[in-house]
């Protein structure tokens, strides 16, 4: 009987786990965008200008008052990875790529945004 068990839950767990890696969707190649229509707390490219923050002579943007104030007071959300090198950046200075879905990876470089994209079949 525990030996039936063992087998249906592993049946049953090898189909969901297929499943699930049908629904997980390649990455695509990055698209390079302006780091103005970007929101740096949602990490998310939005098509269109957003809120400006300087802080120290450079820019970031948010997408609302709380991103806004975010950016303003912790000096950790304007940073990022790189996400070739992991690499830790400024926001204000790097380049930007978003994939389909308008998540965003931010680059040390455009060579690097590159280099990333190369990776990507």
């Amino acid at each position: 009987m525990k030996t039936r068990v063992v087998v249906v839950l592993a049946l049953v767990l090898a189909l969901c786990t297929t499943a699930f890696a049908a629904d997980a969707k390649a990455p695509t190649k990055l698209k390079k965008v302006e780091s103005q229509n970007v929101c740096m707390i949602t990490e998310h490219h939005m098509g269109k200008a957003q809120v400006p923050v300087t802080v120290d002579g450079k820019t970031y943007y948010g997408c609302c008052e709380m991103c806004k104030k975010q950016l303003a007071e912790d000096a950790s959300k304007r940073k990022a990875k790189d996400a070739l090198t992991g690499e830790e950046i400024d926001k204000a200075t790097a380049v930007i790529g978003a994939d389909d879905d308008g998540k965003v990876y931010y680059f040390a470089s455009e060579k690097n945004l590159d280099a990333y994209n190369a990776k990507i079949k």
